[in-house]
């Protein structure tokens, strides 16, 4: 290179010439902003390429999915069916105070943020790069992309792409409707996703009816029910009782509670013991059974479309008179039954339905022990002889064309004073046969009717064909088998003037918020007379009288009737179906009791049952009676 020559010019003076030692090195301003904004473009531009590359996934099959939820007839919750506990409702189903305890626990700034939270993700690649879970603080809408539209891998990749699907959603869905998918699809523990389930599981009511210290109770389970849900441990329940104090203070701090109010909830709303939503235990599945076997006779319905989901099936089922009826039936097991003692208290089977007449609606009943070990429903069952309890049924086929029109008159009592009035409309043998269970009077009212005749109205009165035995001499006598439920409907038509409703157990059915059609409560017709039906009424209330224990009898009103097996039968079977005389038509329940070994085809023999001679007859009424006077 020549002195005079000039050194070539360089597109980037880097390192810096006319500079020396460590200041070479150093850029200027101009280099110092020229990186920054051509850094800034590119970060931009990826930006937007990764925006625009990332589109919203089809939610989730987990969190389109729903429970079908059973709910006893006053609208509570019974229990769920399905994989997932959910049950989505709408925003306007929460109370506000609960939607302002979530957003103060979780994303203060809800309303007003695009969605999504630059510190999270950047404390997600700091956990990443030491070797940790991607876990950081996200902003609700974060929580609703993963919950809808994610796996809950925790990888920065997911994190990333939860990033970017919660600014696009925050400006194509608007904040109420985030929230509302956000509580509906929220895991707050106790198997329950969603807010309703939760208020369900945690304080037995839905959402709608939750106050503002209950919300701020299960807005702390969001943080994870694994270390908040009070009821898992003693260090459990501090951590709630602190995270609930401070989501309260934390809505008077956002300005979404007065401190007035505040100063109202001093005390933790402890919630109910855990207890599993879908649990068949004792009772429930033998209610769902036969919710679900009325509900596909009458819809259409299969098991394949109650097991997708969705469904609410409000029942008539009263859950304190399920109740009742069960400690009746259990009371009387523990009192009468005992395997130990005597070999013919071995495989004894109870059984047992209540309805309501007026209507039909099937209120309780009692299927077996536990629905999750004794499968089949003994409420609903068939095979079990209905012996001498079949015997009214042949008198009203006797009466049917021949009872006065008008009523038969009380008898101040159902004794044999009353005997003349009630004789006036049942024939004397058939009132007898009644009284003491015995058979001739029956097998010729047969011969003379002909049994199609008896058969005819059995089924008329609700009784169903296929649980109809031979027509044979024997056939009046009651070698049919028909259900505690259909007994206890059948029999309904003596004391309601001789109209008759088929039982049923689903009053509504919403699928969608929107109601299934063809769940028309069922409508009365006749099949008596009211002459007829009041002269066999008349002559079951003598029967009550004669069966019940006098002390018992006392409990009740003088218009319980009953009819059942007595001391003649020896069919392997005791029934009692009675009515305890109450209200506009009281309840009618059928009882029955028999033996049955697993696996074989017969019943075994009732005599000895309990210790009694009379074939256990004297069984079922006392679980009648307790039932009644419970």
């Amino acid at each position: 290179m020549k002195g005079s020559e000039q050194p070539r010019k360089r597109f980037v003076d880097y390192p810096r010439r006319g500079r020396s030692g460590w200041r070479r090195w150093l850029p200027s301003w101009r280099q110092q902003l020229g990186v920054t904004a051509v850094g800034a473009a590119g970060f931009a531009g990826l930006f937007a390429f990764v925006y625009a590359q990332v589109d919203i996934p089809d939610e989730n099959a987990a969190a389109r999915q729903e429970a079908t939820v059973f709910y006893w007839a006053d609208g509570s919750q019974m229990v769920t069916e399905g994989a997932v506990n959910r049950q989505n409702v709408t925003l306007d189903q929460v109370p506000d105070p609960v939607e302002h305890a979530v957003i103060a626990a979780e994303n203060a700034s809800f309303y007003s943020d695009s969605g999504v939270s630059l510190s999270g993700i950047a404390r997600a690649a700091v956990n990443m790069a030491q070797g940790q879970d991607a876990q950081g603080g996200s902003t609700i809408t974060q929580q609703y992309v993963k919950n809808t539209y994610l796996s809950q891998d925790q990888t920065l990749k997911r994190k990333v792409k939860e990033f970017f699907i919660a600014l696009k959603l925050d400006n194509r869905k608007s904040k109420s409707e985030i929230l509302q998918g956000y509580l509906n699809t929220s895991y707050f523990g106790r198997h329950s996703f969603g807010i309703q389930a939760a208020a369900n599981a945690y304080y037995g009511i839905p959402a709608k009816d939750l106050d503002p210290s209950q919300g701020a109770a299960l807005a702390a389970l969001l943080k994870g029910a694994e270390q908040y849900d009070p009821a898992l441990s003693e260090a459990n329940h501090r951590r709630a009782v602190a995270r609930w104090k401070w989501i309260l203070d934390r809505e008077v701090e956002t300005g979404r509670m007065s401190r007035e109010e505040r100063a109202r909830y001093t005390r933790f709303p402890e919630p109910r013991k855990p207890v599993t939503p879908t649990s068949q235990r004792g009772q429930t599945g033998y209610l769902v059974d036969a919710a679900k076997k009325y509900l596909k006779s009458r819809t259409g319905l299969t098991d394949r479309d109650l097991a997708r989901g969705g469904y609410r099936v409000h029942t008539t089922f009263e859950k304190d008179k399920v109740a009742r009826l069960t400690k009746a039936v259990e009371d009387e097991r523990r009192r009468s039954i005992d395997p130990k003692k005597r070999a013919a208290d071995t495989h004894v089977e109870f059984g047992a339905a209540s309805v309501r007449p007026k209507d039909g609606a099937l209120v309780a009943l009692y299927g077996g022990p536990d629905a999750t070990q004794h499968f089949a429903n003994n409420a609903d069952t068939a095979g079990v002889p209905a012996g001498s309890a079949f015997k009214p049924f042949v008198t009203a086929a006797a009466l049917r064309d021949t009872a006065p029109e008008k009523a038969v008159a009380a008898p101040a009592d159902a004794s044999a004073a009353g005997a003349a009035t009630v004789q006036a409309a049942v024939p004397p043998d058939l009132y007898e046969g009644l009284m003491t269970s015995a058979h001739p009077p029956f097998v010729a009212a047969g011969r003379r009717l002909g049994l199609e005749k008896v058969r005819d109205l059995a089924i008329e009165a609700g009784l169903h064909k296929a649980s109809l035995a031979r027509l044979e001499p024997t056939f009046p006598l009651g070698t049919s088998t028909p259900s505690a439920i259909r007994l206890a409907g059948a029999y309904s038509l003596f004391g309601n003037d001789g109209r008759r409703t088929e039982p049923y157990s689903v009053t509504k059915v919403e699928h969608g918020g929107k109601p299934l059609p063809g769940l028309t409560p069922p409508a009365p017709h006749r099949v008596l007379t009211p002459g007829a039906a009041r002269g066999i009424n008349w002559a079951l209330r003598a029967y009550a009288g004669k069966t019940l224990p006098p002390e018992t009898a006392a409990k009740l009103p003088r218009g319980t009737w009953a009819g059942g097996t007595g001391p003649r039968d020896r069919m392997r079977s005791a029934w009692f179906i009675g009515n305890d005389g109450t209200g506009d038509g009281g309840l009618t329940t059928a009882v029955t009791v028999f033996r049955a070994e697993p696996g074989a085809p017969r019943l075994l023999p009732m005599e000895g049952v309990g210790g009694d001679t009379r074939f256990g007859n004297g069984i079922p009424p006392r679980v009648w009676a307790a039932y009644a006077t419970g």
